[in-house]
């Protein structure tokens, strides 16, 4: 089967192409892709890989900013990232990640992602890494710890070096992030 692989920022990307991205992701995802989900996948830079049937794989990576021991850290945060049913187990989520590996490594000083349990041996197997430390986020009142997001959470270190897990990560604050 052909396929094609397009990078896109999300200002470039058709209306047509956006809704075809999130029907893609509410399958993938069971239905169980929120709106706020969707939200925190624009803004970056989209990896689109179409089939002879239409687009089969989506992913996208957005800036966020990290607090690790007293550094202000630029992430590359992978979000949105699921493939069409038909096309599962056939290499496109791959695809996908060595697409926004490559941007991550090229532009940011730490990549990071929260992985549902079916993604996380994706992401293990391409060597991302399970943050063994806290999990905080910079909310409207402080710093608030997100316990679920312990062991859910992975990293990929780039020029940013070596990080402490001693250390939290403290992530900017989004919608739908703190209840």
């Amino acid at each position: 089967m052909t396929t094609r692989l397009r990078t896109a920022h999300t200002a470039d990307l058709t209306s047509a192409e956006l809704r075809a991205a999130r029907d893609l992701l509410d399958d993938a995802f069971d239905g169980d892709f929120s709106d706020e989900d969707w939200e925190h996948g624009l803004g970056g830079i989209h990896v689109l890989v179409h089939d002879e049937r239409g687009l089969a794989a989506h992913g996208s990576v957005i800036q966020r900013r990290v607090l690790h021991r007293g550094r202000s850290l630029r992430v590359g945060y992978v979000e949105a990232v699921g493939v069409r049913a038909d096309a599962r187990r056939t290499g496109l989520g791959g695809r996908v990640m060595a697409e926004l590996e490559r941007i991550v490594e090229g532009a940011y000083g730490l990549g990071a992602l929260s992985a549902s349990e079916q993604g996380a041996a994706l992401y293990t197997a391409r060597g991302w890494q399970v943050w063994p430390g806290r999990i905080c986020v910079l909310g409207p009142d402080g710093v608030v710890r997100l316990p679920e997001e312990e062991g859910t959470t992975f990293v990929r270190p780039t020029s940013a070096g070596p990080l402490d897990p001693a250390h939290e990560l403290v992530f900017d604050w989004r919608d739908g992030d703190v209840l």
